[in-house]
C-alpha cells in the first residue's frame, strides 16, 4: 500500500502547475454546485476540439461533413453519457417525486350522429337497422310520446363526417332551405305525437303476405315493343297524350271500402298511394300531410283534397336539389312545383301509351269499374284493376286481431313467355328534365347513356329520388304485382316541358328492387301501426293529421276538430257562379 501512495504522488507532482496546462483554468466561477458549468446554450452544436485517435488523411479526405457523420453522436446532448446526463442529474431527481397526468382525449368518438352513445346512421349506414330486430309479431316496438328526440340527421343527406357534417365544396356557403309546410297548423290543432324518423326506422313488424278479397276493373295487354334496346336511338318514341278517364278517389270516398267496413271486415282502411306514403316516410324530405278520421271504432287514412301526396316529385333526395324561384332559381320550369307538375302529368300519360288497347284482348276482373260511370263520362276508361286486400296488424299481445284494407292498383297485364300465365304489372316513369342544370344531382345523359350504362343510370336515380322510388316499390307489393315496369322519359328540348321523349322501359322484380333498395317492408308495416295504436289511444271519434316537418325529418300528429278541411272545400265551392260559368 506505501508503495502505490508513493507511486501516485509521483505521478502527481509529474503534472504541470495551474496556468502551464492545457485547457481552461478550473475556478469557482466555472463551476456550479461542484458540476462542471459550462456558460452557453444547450442548443449549441460542439463537437471534440482535438482529436487524436484518427489519421489526419481521413480527417482531409472526409472534410466537415465527414467529421460531423463519423462524430455526431459526441455533440453536445445526442449521447446518453454526454454532458447533458450530468447537466440533468439533479432535474431528473426533483421530477421524480411526482408525474404527469394525460389528459388527452382517449376514447374513440362512434359514427353516430346522436347522443349517449347511440349510432345512427344514413345511406347505406342505415342497411339493417330493422331487419336486425325481425323476430315476428312479438318483436314490435312502439314509439312513446317523448317529443326530445335525437335528430342527428343531414336533411341535404351525402357521406356524414365528424358532428354529422358533410364536407363538400363551399358547403359552409349553401344556403339554409326554408320549405313552407305543406299545411299550416292552427291554434286550433292539438299537437298529440312528435317524432324523428330515427326513431321510425328502428321499428318491425311482420304481417305475412295478406289475402285477396275482391278485384275491379280491367287490364289491357302490355306493348312488349318498349322494352327492345333501351336507350338505343330507333327506340325511343314521342310521348303522346291520350284522353283516359283515370280516377284517384280518397279512402272515404271509395264505395268498395264504404261497404267492406260495414260489413266489419276490417278495423282501418287506406289506398296503397296514401300508405305508401306513411310507410316510407323515413325516406322523404318534403312536406306532406295525412287525415285519419276515427269513426265508430273504425279507422280511415285518408288525403285532404289537393294533397300532395298525388303529385309526383324530382330529385327530392339529390343532396343538392332543385332550388325554389325564391330560393336565387333562374329557370322556372326546373323548380320543384314545376317539376312535380311535369313528373305527374308524364305518369298520368306513360301508362296508357304503352298499352295495346283493344276490346277483345284484355283481362277483365271479377267486378266492374267502381268509379267509372258510362253515362257520365264522355272519354273511355283507363286501363286500370282494382285490388282490395286485407293485412293482419295484430300483435301476440292483442285481444282482438287488427286488421287492414288496403286498395291496390294495377296498370296492366302481360303474358309470361314460359308458363303464358298472365302477370300483373305496375307501369311508372322516371323523368329527365336536363342534366346540367342546378338540382340534377349528377345525373348522367340518358340518350347516351342509357344503352351501355344502365346500372349507373337506375343507380344514380335510386340516389336522387329514393322516396319516389320506394313510394312505387311499395305499392307494387301491395298489389302483389309481379312485375315492375320504369320507363325513361326525357324532354325533346332541356329548355321545354311542351314535348318528351320514351328512351326506354325497364322491368323489375318489385321484392328484388326493394332489396338494391334497402327497403324493408316490415319497417313500413311497423310505421303504420305505430300511428295507428296513437289514434286508437284517444278517445272517441277524432279527426287526425299527420304533418312532416318541411325542414326536419320529423312528423307531428296532431287533433284537429272534425270540419277542418271542410270549411275550405265549401268556401272553393262558393266562389263559383250559380250560373256554372267560368269565373
Amino acid at each position: 500500500m506505501a508503495s502505490a501512495l508513493k507511486d501516485l504522488h509521483a505521478i502527481i507532482d509529474s503534472l504541470p502547475a495551474e496556468g502551464s496546462g492545457w485547457g481552461p483554468p478550473t475556478t469557482t466561477e466555472t463551476m456550479l454546485n461542484g458540476v462542471p458549468y459550462a456558460p452557453f446554450s444547450k442548443g449549441d452544436k460542439l463537437g471534440r476540439v482535438a482529436d487524436w485517435t484518427s489519421e489526419g488523411k481521413d480527417r482531409e479526405r472526409g472534410g466537415r461533413q465527414q467529421f460531423q457523420n463519423r462524430y455526431r453522436d459526441q455533440i453536445y446532448g445526442a449521447g446518453p453519457g454526454g454532458l447533458q446526463t450530468a447537466f440533468n442529474i439533479e432535474g431528473q431527481n426533483e421530477e421524480s417525486s411526482f408525474s404527469l397526468v394525460d389528459r388527452s382525449q382517449t376514447s374513440t368518438r362512434g359514427r353516430g350522429f346522436g347522443g349517449r352513445g347511440n349510432a345512427v346512421f344514413r345511406g347505406r349506414g342505415q342497411r339493417g337497422a330493422a331487419q336486425n330486430q325481425r323476430g315476428g309479431r312479438g318483436t314490435f316496438q312502439r314509439v312513446g310520446g317523448g317529443r326530445g328526440g335525437q335528430q342527428g340527421y343531414d336533411s341535404r343527406g351525402g357521406r356524414g363526417g365528424r358532428r354529422g357534417g358533410r364536407f363538400g365544396w363551399k358547403d359552409y356557403d349553401k344556403p339554409q332551405r326554408n320549405r313552407e309546410a305543406s299545411v299550416q297548423p292552427k291554434d286550433t290543432w292539438r299537437m298529440l305525437e312528435e317524432i324523428d324518423f330515427n326513431r321510425l326506422a328502428k321499428l318491425n313488424l311482420d304481417t305475412g303476405e295478406g289475402e285477396d278479397l275482391d278485384d275491379y276493373g280491367f287490364l289491357y295487354y302490355y306493348d312488349r315493343s318498349y322494352d327492345k334496346q333501351p336507350g338505343a336511338p330507333t327506340s325511343a318514341r314521342k310521348l303522346t297524350v291520350l284522353d283516359r278517364a283515370a280516377y284517384n278517389v280518397t279512402t272515404s270516398s271509395d264505395p268498395v271500402i264504404q261497404e267492406l267496413a260495414e260489413r266489419d271486415e276490417a278495423s282501418i282502411f287506406a289506398t296503397d298511394n296514401i300508405l305508401s306514403m306513411l310507410m316510407c316516410a323515413p325516406r322523404s324530405v318534403y312536406s306532406w300531410d295525412i287525415v285519419i278520421v276515427k269513426q265508430g271504432g273504425k279507422i280511415f287514412i285518408d288525403k285532404r283534397e289537393g294533397s300532395s301526396l298525388d303529385m309526383v316529385t324530382v330529385n327530392e333526395n339529390a343532396a343538392d336539389a332543385p332550388l325554389e324561384i325564391s330560393e336565387g332559381n333562374k329557370d322556372q320550369i326546373n323548380s320543384p312545383g314545376a317539376l312535380k307538375e311535369e313528373a305527374t302529368h308524364i305518369n298520368n300519360v306513360f301508362p296508357l301509351q304503352v298499352v295495346q288497347e283493344s276490346d277483345s284482348s284484355r283481362r277483365d276482373m271479377n267486378n266492374e269499374h267502381p268509379f267509372y260511370n258510362a253515362n257520365e263520362e264522355t272519354d273511355p276508361p283507363a286501363s286500370k284493376a282494382y285490388k282490395y286486400r286485407r293485412f293482419d296488424l295484430s300483435l301476440e299481445a292483442d285481444q282482438e286481431p287488427l286488421h287492414i284494407i288496403v286498395r291496390s292498383e294495377l296498370d296492366a297485364v302481360v303474358k309470361n313467355n314460359i308458363s303464358g300465365e298472365d302477370q300483373f304489372l305496375i307501369i311508372k316513369a322516371l323523368n329527365e328534365f336536363d342534366n346540367k342544370a342546378q338540382g340534377a344531382g349528377g345525373a348522367l345523359d340518358w340518350r347516351t347513356k342509357l344503352a351501355s350504362q344502365r346500372g349507373a343510370v337506375v343507380a344514380t336515380e335510386m340516389k336522387n329520388n329514393s322516396c319516389k322510388l320506394a313510394r312505387w316499390t311499395m305499392q307494387s307489393i301491395l298489389a302483389k304485382a309481379d312485375l315492375m315496369k320504369l320507363g325513361f322519359v326525357s324532354r325533346a328540348n332541356p329548355k321545354s316541358t311542351n314535348e318528351h321523349v320514351i328512351l326506354g322501359v325497364l322491368g323489375y322484380k318489385p321484392r328484388e328492387f326493394a332489396t338494391q333498395m334497402n327497403l324493408n317492408l316490415n319497417n313500413g308495416w311497423a310505421i303504420v301501426r305505430t300511428f295507428i295504436d296513437m289514434v286508437m289511444r284517444e278517445e272517441g271519434d277524432g279527426k287526425f293529421v299527420l304533418v312532416k316537418d318541411p325542414n326536419k325529418p320529423t312528423i307531428r300528429l296532431y287533433q284537429v276538430p272534425r270540419d277542418t278541411f271542410e270549411e275550405e272545400e265549401g268556401e272553393e265551392m262558393s266562389t263559383v257562379p250559380e250560373d256554372g260559368g267560368d269565373e
